[in-house]
């Protein structure tokens, strides 16, 4: 099954370009367009798509109230930003609204590929010198770490260390719709919208270290 992909942003021209690169793979498939974040929102209860490519700043509704209502209403699609520049507001406030990573919109098409399969299959993707930054400015609800229980802070470790949901089950000998099930777990008592932001809560609470995040 290819992964389903919808692109939101205000400039026709953009979308179109995003699709040209995405057609070029055949292991994503775009299944929908949206011009701003209200749309967005609404597609996206519609289609139900693996993952969305979020423009930060679109009219009607911005890519961050956007992405805030898709990870509170519909957790299993995953959302990318998207930025033109790439500064630190832009980061801490994706990464708050639940975005599992950010690209730059000149980001090249095999990196953005890239990029969108390692959302789907869950995986963090965090610079050590972004994760530094993000720990100190996105403060995650402060739960104590043995609210997890012993299984739930192994597949925490590995996530937060950027293994994928298979590599997570493979290495703890487990399937990947029971990480995915771990994983929610997870998010739910943490209080957290996005895997990111349990990294980073594993970054914040020494289950792992820091450059890992």
């Amino acid at each position: 099954m290819p992964i389903r992909v919808l692109i939101a942003d205000d400039h026709a021209v953009v979308r179109q370009g995003l699709k040209m690169f995405l057609a070029l793979d055949e292991e994503i498939e775009v299944a929908g367009e949206a011009e701003n974040g209200a749309e967005a929102v609404d597609r996206t209860r519609e289609l139900k798509p693996d993952v969305v490519l979020m423009d930060m700043l679109m009219p009607v509704m911005d890519g961050v109230a956007a992405t805030e209502s898709i990870r509170r209403d519909l957790p299993d699609t995953e959302v990318i930003a998207l930025t033109s520049v790439l500064d630190d507001g832009t980061v801490i406030g994706a990464v708050k609204a639940g975005a599992i990573g950010y690209l730059l919109k000149d980001t090249k098409a095999d990196e953005l590929c890239r990029a969108i399969k390692a959302a789907a299959a869950g995986q963090v993707q965090l610079s050590p010198q972004a994760a530094a930054r993000l720990v100190r400015e996105v403060r995650i609800p402060d739960v104590p770490a043995t609210t997890l229980t012993e299984r739930e802070t192994d597949v925490l470790r590995l996530l937060a260390a950027g293994k994928a949901n298979k590599e997570i089950a493979t290495a703890l000998s487990i399937g990947e719709k029971t990480v995915k099930t771990h994983v929610s777990s997870i998010l739910g008592k943490l209080g957290v919208q996005s895997r990111t932001q349990a990294a980073l809560y594993a970054a914040q609470n020494n289950i792992v270290p820091l450059e890992t995040a």
